[in-house]
């Protein structure tokens, strides 16, 4: 794939690094690491570091990019570890649509501000490659039916008009843009089998450079490219932005776990269970920040689609990345997928030529290394409530007894007891099960306790894989052949992540069996692994909100947290695609699967599991029906749509019509006032206090997420504009509309504002009114006034996902500047990339200065500031005395000290353009 990407051309200053390699017909530019100095011992890095050296290396212009970063990567070696921070330069992003829509909206706002300023709006587009997939709104509205399909498809239409048509004007309207419509796939397997290219081409005027295709992408699970040699991680939303339009994205070169791969899956054992295993060693050990390398002669043996399932939960294992060199396997895949044969020797010879190449016996540098044989993984899941937590199949009843015992504290004198007698404190009583009564379609069941209410084969985990696919289509055959059927209460579902998977499981004749059990295709899309699972049966929710009862979900997603999958499924579970199929037949945990029959035969005879698991050979039988021609066939249109989506109407127009009645999509303020040439940063002045916060405040507590409740300042927005609280929709739903998400900026029902007293929620309290009030209304009530804000912090403030809204909230509610104690990386960078300082107490903290709320705090220093600035903070209290405190600016290069002196990386981006 090629495109038209006009980044700058550094040939003055890395031209000496260029060589040609010549691929059949074709001669091809590339920035060579055989002509670095250190060339020698870099050959020693793991591989996924020789991406990063490689992109320094192209991007080398001794400012963003000096040569002391690339000798860093040679000095990475000495310690296996660096404290350094470099620019990385990503050819392209990918998006899905609820956090993709606000970073569309931001560019159609920017189009209105270079309008505004005198320049063209067709100017602003982005400058590297973005895919934005449409994969995160289908629900499991309606299920085990043949119109369960049409109709959810009809559903997700008509929830989500504003939303698609905005999107749908962004296909037509920005160049280096595309959009995969809905139903067509997730993002990350359209991914893997279509947008990544493992060796990415872009035309420098007359000449072809080609280089490692790296990516970022607004999914945590962006990840699971790493399968294709392709590296690549989830960010925000600033950082998505921020990439797409030229500029680099902060980060420390990491440290690299190799992770060693021998043996191979003994009969039985699915890609499934093997990441199950991988999760749970990774997350013990701890790699939270690094990159894994995967390596080892076991590699060998290791289908692609399994590679991808185990890159993709990397964010479940803790890493960055779960990376996987390129080798005959890649090419392979990319030979089935439909990729040109051109293209498949382009990524052998430069892969080879780079020393990305993957050879038997490799043992690079890392880190730290650990080690997996892979003939010892056994079958498992994962739950009930987090995917690292691995159990045996055979023990599943156990956990699940385990996991809904209670604990009871005892009486003081039996519990000084127990102390002196070295026992514990406190006492495990097991609960009882419980059952209940429901009636559906004219029968009586009984619902027990550890009933399996939802099996879903889900998720990108595993639909890229056939091999888990077609089992699982097997097994539904030799159960049917059986007479087996699903336990009535199982809502049951399939959706792919790819139209592939359908293709091949029709082509394998597999398809009715499934359909038979009640897995009949419900969308393509994220469903039950991101909680749109839908609504279970009237009788059922109803039997388990009176009893109170726990019930389970068995899904063959890759995140299982309580209450994302359904809010009345307290017990998740985490599987392979056949097992799903097998817990929908034994309905219920309580069943030991390996021991117990999951039913009976029309002859009364119990059926076991091994009585219908499928053979390896006939699992690799039916993966030979997987051909490329399917994938030529699915892809050959993705981002036409179909007839839903051709049907949206838009003008043709160059920049967006906001339409002010709308509840999605508005015009956000950022750009609305701002200039061609940047006002001078002044002190801060006479600022109130927000919000007074503790140690380890995340993102979560900053950005809104989740449901919208009635009482919030969101809430009463919303019915302001007359939409009752059943079609609130969520935060998620509505990012692209910053109204909903700066009233719920700080309004997380656990974030506690120090400045009140055992007050939980977004609360804090108006001065000189000395008024408790929601965050937002206090902060609206300052800006009418005149008054800058700032919060304070303690140790860690931003820690957890990057959510682009907990700076862009930050901003709208009028904050100027954040103290903390200390930060993570990315929300600091990311409240610089919105115009607001982030500085960090010196040797003071918010007790140690004795802050109550009450206080005027002015900064002194901002109007002549560099990185790393030392700056006062004086501070008036109500008695009329003062103090002084001495913060370090947080702004800690150049580049980003002239994002903050122009109010922020998209106004640096527009008057860039503009110049």
């Amino acid at each position: 794939m090629s495109t038209d990407l006009t980044a700058s051309n550094n040939s003055s200053v890395n031209s000496r690094y260029m060589d040609t390699l010549t691929v059949g017909q074709h001669a091809y530019l590339y920035y060579s690491l055989a002509k670095l100095e250190h060339a020698n011992a870099i050959s020693e890095l793991p591989k996924s570091l020789k991406v990063l050296t490689e992109n320094l290396v192209r991007n080398l212009d001794s400012d963003t990019v000096t040569p002391q970063d690339i000798e860093a990567m040679h000095e990475w070696l000495k310690d296996a570890r660096s404290t350094r921070e470099i620019a990385f330069r990503p050819v392209r992003v990918l998006m899905q649509d609820f956090t993709g829509v606000p970073a569309v909206v931001d560019l159609a706002a920017m189009r209105d501000a270079v309008q505004r300023l005198g320049g063209k709006a067709e100017q602003v587009n982005p400058l590297s490659a973005v895919d934005l997939v449409i994969d995160h709104s289908v629900m499991v509205d309606t299920f085990a039916s043949e119109q369960a399909f049409e109709t959810n498809v009809d559903m997700e239409m008509a929830r989500n008009g504003e939303r698609y048509a905005f999107l749908r004007w962004g296909q037509q309207t920005f160049d280096n843009f595309k959009v995969v419509p809905p139903g067509t796939g997730i993002c990350h397997q359209v991914n893997l089998e279509y947008l990544g290219q493992t060796v990415w081409q872009q035309q420098v005027g007359t000449d072809t450079v080609v280089c490692p295709d790296t990516l970022v992408g607004t999914d945590s699970h962006t990840t699971m490219i790493n399968a294709l040699g392709i590296l690549g991680w989830g960010v925000g939303g600033i950082e998505a932005e921020a990439a797409m339009l030229g500029q680099p994205i902060s980060m420390l070169i990491p440290e690299v776990m190799g992770f060693k791969l021998t043996g191979q899956l003994r009969e039985g054992i699915t890609a499934t269970d093997l990441v199950l295993t991988v999760v749970k060693m990774l997350r013990d050990r701890g790699v939270v920040g690094k990159f894994v390398e995967f390596y080892g002669d076991g590699l060998a043996t290791l289908p692609l689609a399994d590679r991808a399932t185990i890159a993709n939960m990397a964010p479940e294992y803790g890493a960055t990345c779960g990376f996987f060199p390129v080798d005959e396997e890649t090419l392979r895949y990319l030979t089935l997928t439909g990729r040109s044969a051109e293209q498949v020797e382009l990524v052998e010879a430069y892969s080879k030529a780079q020393g990305l190449w993957r050879h038997a016996g490799d043992e690079p540098t890392f880190s730290d290394t650990m080690s997996l044989d892979m003939s010892t993984v056994t079958a498992c899941l994962a739950g009930p409530k987090r995917p690292q937590d691995r159990v045996e199949l055979s023990q599943v009843p156990q956990a699940f007894s385990l996991s809904r015992e209670l604990r009871v504290e005892p009486s003081a004198e039996s519990k000084k007891r127990l102390e002196n007698e070295g026992g514990q404190t406190a006492v495990a009583v097991k609960q009882s099960l419980t059952s209940a009564q429901f009636c559906m379609n004219g029968n009586n069941y009984q619902l027990e306790e550890g009933a399996v209410v939802i099996a879903a084969i889900t998720s990108c985990t595993n639909t890229s894989n056939p091999s888990v696919l077609m089992a699982a289509g097997l097994l539904a055959k030799a159960a049917v052949e059986k007479g087996l059927t699903r336990a009535p209460w199982v809502k049951t579902s399939l959706a792919p992540g790819s139209k592939v998977v359908t293709d091949y499981l029709i082509a394998a004749g597999l398809m009715p069996y499934l359909e038979q059990l009640g897995f009949y295709l419900v969308g393509y899309g994220c469903t039950t692994c991101i909680g749109n699972s839908g609504p279970l049966p009237d009788p059922i929710e109803e039997a388990i909100k009176k009893n109170d009862m726990t019930v389970a979900a068995v899904l063959s997603g890759n995140r299982n947290f309580e209450g994302r999958i359904h809010p009345l499924v307290k017990s998740n579970w985490l599987g392979s695609p056949p097992l799903v199929v097998a817990y929908a037949l034994a309905g219920s945990m309580n069943v030991d699967i390996t021991t117990e029959p999951l039913g009976k035969d029309p002859q009364g005879q119990p059926i076991y599991l091994k009585d219908i698991w499928p053979s390896q050979q006939a699992i690799a039988d039916a993966v030979q029906l997987v051909t490329s021609d399917m994938f030529h066939k699915e892809y050959a249109a993705v981002f036409e749509g179909d007839e839903h989506w051709r049907a949206i109407k838009v003008e043709q127009s160059a920049t967006f019509n906001w339409q002010s009645d709308s509840s999605y999509i508005q015009h956000p303020p950022f750009f609305q006032t701002m200039e061609k040439t940047p006002e001078s940063v002044a002190d801060i002045e006479g600022a109130r206090l927000l919000a007074i916060l503790g140690d380890s405040v995340t993102t979560d507590h900053i950005s809104p997420a989740g449901s919208i409740k009635a009482d919030s300042p969101a809430g009463h927005y919303l019915q302001s504009l007359g939409i009752e609280e059943k079609d609130f929709n969520s935060y998620g739903s509505r990012r692209g509309n910053h109204q909903v998400m700066m009233r719920g900026t700080f309004g997380n029902i656990r974030i506690r504002n120090l400045m009140l007293e055992n007050v939980e929620g977004g609360e804090t309290r108006h001065y000189p009114s000395n008024e408790q009030c929601s965050i937002y209304d206090a902060a609206m009530r300052y800006q009418d006034e005149g008054v800058p804000l700032v919060v304070v912090a303690g140790k860690e403030y931003g820690t957890g996902s990057s959510r682009d809204w907990a700076a862009k909230g930050t901003l709208l509610l009028g904050v100027r500047a954040v103290i903390a104690e200390s930060y993570e990386r990315i929300h600091r960078s990311n409240l610089i990339g919105m115009g607001v300082v982030p500085l960090e107490f010196i040797s003071d903290t918010a007790e140690s200065l004795g802050l109550k709320g009450d206080e005027l705090l002015s900064i002194k220093g901002l109007n002549d500031l560099n990185p790393g600035k030392t700056l006062t903070v004086v501070i008036e209290s109500t008695d009329g005395s003062s103090q002084e405190a001495q913060v370090r600016c947080r702004i800690d290069t150049s580049n980003e000290l002239t994002y903050y002196q122009h109010g922020g990386i998209l106004h640096y981006v527009i008057r860039h353009m503009l110049e």
